[in-house]
């Protein structure tokens, strides 16, 4: 209702509840100005915490963002940043209500999306029963597959493994599945950010329960494939540990008929963790302090 201009923006809030979000991105550590674009940044930046309000049921409404800047950056960059902060919203209809700006050593975002359960009952990571499936929708191992070609060093302009860098540089979260898979009953939910199984740890402790995934269920993308096959790895092990493409996983009763677009990969039984049938999975996802 009230943007950028005075003390503090207006937001309505239809529902009568707001589901918040917020994260922190720091150069260095979650991108490289070498590696992304100001826009690249925007775009990823406003994705991850979009992608949070989406894994609670809700729809995204709007963002505040803080920012920290060196006082040599090229405004260029940063009108780039802002041009994909505003694209990203737009898939959403959701829009940047205002924020804060300081100079700083290196370009830090702190991001804080909300949004609006429409009447809904949120998605929580503690409503996972056994008997449950697990379900994914929304792509998984792009964006580990594009950091290790970076990494590398590994040329990828064009084709397939330009396909896969663009997945690091630019997730593209299934914001509407959230709400959908919502409506379609599920019982836990959350966004892949740390990691497949990293994360559906979570849903096993909060819901007591153990996840049993098949890994002979998983879609594997063809640019994760040439990836993996270019540097000599598992594409598995991208999809299963890798982070940051913020697909959805979600719990639903066994009954439930899945839509197009979400992919049974496994089951929820009595116990606790997660399981990989048959495989050895030496990377388990991204731990800040390990």
């Amino acid at each position: 209702m009230l943007g950028p201009g005075d003390d503090a923006a207006i937001v309505r809030v239809p529902d009568g509840r707001v589901v918040v979000s917020t994260d922190l991105l720091l150069e260095g550590r979650h991108f490289r100005r070498d590696w992304s674009s100001g826009y690249d940044v925007g775009r990823k930046a406003a994705a991850q915490n979009l992608a949070d309000v989406a894994a609670m049921g809700a729809t995204p409404t709007s963002l505040v963002i803080g920012l920290g800047l060196p006082a040599d950056l090229p405004v260029s960059w940063l009108d780039a940043l802002t041009d994909g902060f505003a694209d990203e919203c737009a898939t959403v209809g959701a829009g940047v209500a205002g924020g804060d700006v300081t100079r700083c050593d290196l370009v830090v975002l702190g991001v804080t999306a909300l949004g609006d359960l429409g009447g809904r009952t949120a998605v929580l990571r503690s409503g996972a029963r056994p008997g449950h499936v697990v379900a994914v929708a929304g792509r998984l191992g792009y964006a580990a597959a594009g950091w290790a070609l970076l990494e590398a060093g590994v040329p990828a302009d064009s084709g397939l493994l330009a396909e896969a860098v663009a997945g690091h540089r630019r997730p593209c979260p299934p914001y509407a599945m959230g709400p959908q898979a919502a409506g379609l009953g599920a019982t836990a939910m959350l966004d892949v950010s740390d990691g497949l199984l990293q994360d559906l740890g979570h849903v096993a402790q909060a819901s007591g329960v153990r996840v049993e995934l098949d890994p002979e269920a998983f879609p594997v993308g063809e640019a994760v494939a040439a990836a993996a096959k270019e540097l000599g790895a598992d594409p598995l092990e991208w999809v299963l540990a890798g982070g940051e493409d913020h697909a959805l996983a979600a719990v639903f009763p066994a009954e439930v008929r899945l839509p197009d677009g979400w992919h049974v990969v496994g089951r929820v039984a009595r116990g606790e963790g997660v399981l990989v049938r048959g495989r050895d999975i030496a990377h388990r996802g991204w731990d800040h302090f390990g």
